[in-house]
């Protein structure tokens, strides 16, 4: 990040402008909507700049800007159309200590101005570094549609509001109140009553959320699956969860994508649990989910992939059930599946399997009681979880009941992530290929799928045999 969005306080602080023809009458539109005091300064100033002199909105001095101009000034834009210009009324406004902005020159500017979705005192900035300002204005486009255009009449009576709403308790409380409020409360009183009904909805939440408050505390705990690591293949109930959370207890594999969707007061708490390394016990990761609930707090236990799958799910609930402490479980996208659609193809075809085995390798005992015959099957199907360092075992197994060994084999690392990769190979060739492609992160191996050949050529998968698609 090059550009640190801020956003500045200009009431009563000089903005100087030189130049005042039609690049700087653009900023102006936008400088007057602040509280700051303008002053222009050209020769030759357009009719429009005039008007907004005469309107008093701003100080016009029709003449070139000049040493001792800039004093105090908290920024400077240079908009002269005309680039001698513009740098030598730059030079003048840093040597006497303003923030420059050279319109339409990025490297000669310390600030940027962002494009603005103005919803006052609400205000969105986009910005994109400059390099895409096109995509910037297409980004203001769609949220303006999204924000009804009385929000900022909603935000003014709340602001007002909220000397009163300091007498609940802070967190929990104070953060239901006000996201019942925005939740829709406040909108539907302002469409329904107007101004009067609104502050009668604020102070009828008051006395609700106050008596709930009052009321002793009882935790709750979230199981949500965080999925593969895309934000994007979140649930929206996972994503609403994640922001609500008092207490997140995450696991590694769990990607810091996901985890920035939690609120920033929340408190973070990686439990280390992984395969093959140091971490926290079960026990440990359930007596800590526990204390921060029995503290009344709203805990979210984040899984990567789905929470039934491979996640100690029931050791948690049951230590849950018998502390008497309330849950509910948040499913994700198992890698399995996200592997799949990476690959393009279906972990069930008809006439080729009727069923996928799900099977975790994370030690040799896991694999002790499977049915190697049928998995060994032409056309089987099945998804090898933490399987890296069992695979020999897998592959020798496999063969010894039968299975062919060109059947083929791909192997998702890190799938979802900006790492991602496959790897395709066949059953012969696993260990070796897992070896070669030296990969870190979560990986599932697919048994019986390869990608489908019109995606195979993707420059994330690399193909160390040539094997028929799924």
């Amino acid at each position: 990040m090059r550009h640190y969005p801020v956003f500045l306080d200009l009431r009563s602080r000089r903005i100087v402008v030189s130049g005042a023809g039609e690049t700087a009458l653009a900023k102006l539109r936008l400088l007057i909507k602040t509280e700051a005091l303008i002053e222009v300064f050209g020769a030759t100033p357009d009719p429009a700049v005039c008007a907004l002199s005469s309107e008093g909105r701003i100080v016009l001095e029709p003449r070139p800007l000049q040493t001792g101009d800039v004093a105090d000034a908290a920024l400077f834009y240079a908009a002269n159309d005309e680039p001698h210009e513009d740098h030598r009324v730059a030079e003048i406004a840093r040597a006497e200590g303003a923030l420059v902005n050279v319109v339409d020159n990025l490297e000669a500017s310390a600030f940027i101005t962002p494009a603005l979705v103005d919803r006052d005192p609400v205000t969105i900035a986009i910005g994109t570094e400059g390099a895409a300002p096109v995509l910037a204005r297409k980004i203001k486009a769609e949220i303006e549609a999204m924000l009804p255009a009385k929000l900022g009449i909603l935000a003014r009576i709340a602001q007002a509001f909220r000397p009163r709403a300091e007498l609940l308790p802070a967190g929990r409380a104070r953060r239901a109140f006000w996201a019942k409020f925005y939740g829709g409360a406040g909108e539907a009183a302002l469409n329904e009553g107007g101004k009067q009904a609104v502050a009668e909805q604020l102070e009828s939440l008051f006395s609700e959320t106050l008596a709930q408050a009052e009321a002793p505390k009882e935790g709750h705990v979230s199981l949500v699956g965080a999925g593969p690591g895309d934000p994007e293949l979140l649930t929206l109930k996972a994503r609403r969860v994640l922001h609500e959370a008092d207490v997140v207890l995450y696991d590694r594999l769990v990607s810091h994508d996901i985890l920035e969707l939690a609120r920033r007061e929340a408190v973070l708490l990686e439990t280390g649990k992984t395969g093959f390394g140091a971490g926290m016990s079960q026990d440990e990761i359930n007596a800590l989910i526990i204390e921060h609930a029995q503290q009344g707090h709203h805990v979210v236990r984040l899984k990567s992939g789905d929470p039934a799958v491979f996640g100690r799910l029931d050791e948690e609930t049951d230590a849950l059930d018998a502390a008497g402490i309330a849950w509910d479980i948040v499913p994700g996208i198992t890698s399995a599946s996200a592997a799949a659609a990476r690959m393009g193809a279906s972990l069930t075809r008809r006439g080729r399997n009727s069923e996928l085995r799900i099977l975790t390798g994370h030690d040799v005992k896991g694999f002790a009681e499977q049915d190697w015959q049928s998995l060994a099957r032409p056309g089987a199907t099945a998804a090898f979880y933490m399987a890296k360092r069992s695979a020999r075992f897998v592959t020798g197994r496999l063969m010894m009941h039968g299975a062919h060994a060109a059947t083929p084999v791909t192997v998702a690392f890190n799938v979802s992530r900006q790492n991602e990769m496959l790897i395709t190979t066949d059953l012969r060739s696993l260990p070796d290929a897992l070896t070669n492609a030296n990969q870190s992160g979560p990986a599932v191996i697919l048994f019986g799928l390869a990608p489908k050949a019109a995606r195979s050529s993707l420059s994330n998968i690399s193909q160390n045999n040539k094997v028929g698609v799924a």
